[in-house]
């Protein structure tokens, strides 16, 4: 079997499926990428380059497909070339959303193409238009929004089969596609991702342990998309009513999604000076980004962990706490109700409702004993239904065979 993987971030989501097909000798697994990221073993990698830049004074409209034109003509050339070499492949797979497979098919028209289909941008409701605070005002932003979705209309016109991690981010995309497209979520190990009783953690030349009152909140960085500035107006009182308890809030100053902050600041920035005055900064620990091993020993001593979202793509993060055990307080939005089951395997808040968020999260401190069924029922429904060994890679790679076959 003959497989290539395209993604600009290589191995991404392909991050257990590439090396699983890799590690049989029969098959040929190859990555088109510009990623300089090491790769698994077996795995053959093949670089395009870019080499033009975007057009000055293009309509502002246009400069994402342009974006994706480029990379995809790069793509397309690299491909070529690999062509030319005796290399045929029988399955393409690809994240669309940087453009890069979009004339794959010119190359290897009998190849079967094979889309993970992540999310496609909605005008209202989702990651746009959701947020009050943030409703967008940009005259014509529907417009640029649907001809950034042409990437995705191109693509899929040509498209064998799609796969979305979550049934929620199968729904957002265009009816005529869905189905084609197979729920698989990507996996959790939740052999390395599990409770463990006995963990200590080194916080500012203190050690602590699961027997203090640990609240974690995770994003890959600090923005309102992922609720970073309802959690933060809820802090106060959060902090005021549970004296004992401390936060421990992971994650970076950039941007991942959604808008940039004004100008000379960032949204962590922000949304802490509003309330700063408030807080008990000896209470409070930014660690910005964590190693993936000390990453995971926070989730283990966290007595509960807190999560909020936009309605868009559900966080590895929120399952990879749930495989740990955490007691869960999630927003009430439709890719966490997927997995959080209100009293169940969680607890869930109107995503704006702060008053709210402070009321379950002091009522999960108080009560030690639902933390713990909680998070008991949170670990059983991930290792039912995410499980990367027994459930998620399995299912991926039957999903490949039935392509090919």
């Amino acid at each position: 079997m003959k497989v290539l993987f395209i993604h600009q971030n290589f191995p991404a989501q392909f991050l257990h499926l590439a090396p699983a097909l890799a590690a049989d000798a029969k098959n040929d697994i190859r990555v088109l990428t510009t990623s300089k990221r090491p790769v698994p073993a077996g795995i053959k990698v093949h670089h395009y380059a870019i080499k033009r830049s975007s057009s000055e004074n293009i309509h502002p409209w246009l400069v994402d497909m342009e974006t994706k034109t480029i990379r995809a003509e790069a793509a397309y050339r690299a491909a070529m070339d690999l062509k030319k070499q005796g290399f045929t492949p029988d399955l393409i797979i690809a994240h669309p959303g940087w453009g890069e497979s979009l004339f794959l098919k010119e190359v290897w028209p009998t190849a079967k193409l094979a889309l993970y289909c992540e999310f496609y941008y909605q005008t209202h409701g989702a990651d746009t238009n959701f947020d009050p605070e943030f409703t967008a005002h940009e005259q014509g932003l529907a417009c640029r929004l649907k001809l950034k979705n042409a990437n995705f209309d191109l693509h899929l016109l040509q498209a064998d089969a799609g796969l979305s991690p979550t049934h929620y981010q199968r729904s957002v995309f265009p009816d005529y596609f869905q189905s084609k497209i197979s729920v698989i979520h990507d996996g959790i190990d939740t052999n390395l991702l599990k409770p463990n009783p006995a963990v200590t953690m080194q916080l500012n030349d203190k050690t602590i342990t699961r027997d203090e009152q640990i609240i974690t909140f995770v994003n890959r960085n600090l923005e309102p998309m992922r609720g970073y500035h309802i959690f933060m107006r809820a802090l106060p009182e959060i902090l005021k009513r549970n004296p004992k308890a401390r936060v421990i809030i992971v994650g970076g100053d950039d941007v991942s999604y959604g808008s940039k902050p004004p100008p000379g600041t960032t949204w962590k920035e922000l949304f802490l000076q509003e309330v700063k005055s408030q807080l008990d900064m000896n209470r409070v620990h930014f660690v910005g980004k964590l190693s993936y091993p000390n990453f995971i020993q926070l989730l283990q001593i966290s007595s509960m962990h807190v999560y909020l979202t936009y309605p868009f793509v559900l966080s590895w993060s929120l399952l990879e706490a749930m495989s740990v055990g955490c007691a869960i307080v999630g927003s009430n939005t439709s890719p966490v109700q997927e997995v959080i089951k209100h009293n169940g395997t969680g607890l869930l808040v109107d995503f704006f409702d702060k008053q709210a968020l402070v009321e379950q999260v002091t009522h999960l401190l108080k009560n030690p004993q639902q933390r713990e069924q909680l998070g008991n029922a949170a670990r059983k429904f991930v290792l039912r239904n995410y499980d990367l060994k027994s459930e998620c890679l399995p299912a991926q790679k039957q999903w490949l065979e039935g392509l090919l076959n």
